[in-house]
């Protein structure tokens, strides 16, 4: 997982293959945004960013209200399903 999160490509192929596993079980779009949230939740609170890209995302998460990182969770999503 560390060589994942050192390279942000492999981060956005990580995640696109993951929302493509979701879709293919049936969870529906609402559903994979929400976890891509408290996944960010998780992240924001427990994880260093280890690189440029994941920092500027850290500190965009850290000033976003609630709405806001939502909003980010879902472009998240959208980002990964196009890589």
């Amino acid at each position: 997982m560390s060589t994942v999160l050192s390279n942000f490509e492999s981060w956005k192929k990580f995640l696109g293959d993951r929302v493509d596993a979701a879709k293919n079980l049936g969870i529906e779009e609402d559903e994979i945004a929400k976890l891509a949230f408290e996944i960010g939740e998780f992240l924001g609170d427990k994880v260093d960013p280890k690189n440029e890209e994941q920092r500027v995302l850290k500190e965009l998460w850290d000033v976003g209200d609630e709405s806001e990182r939502r909003t980010m969770a879902r472009l998240m999503v959208k980002l990964a399903q196009h890589s």
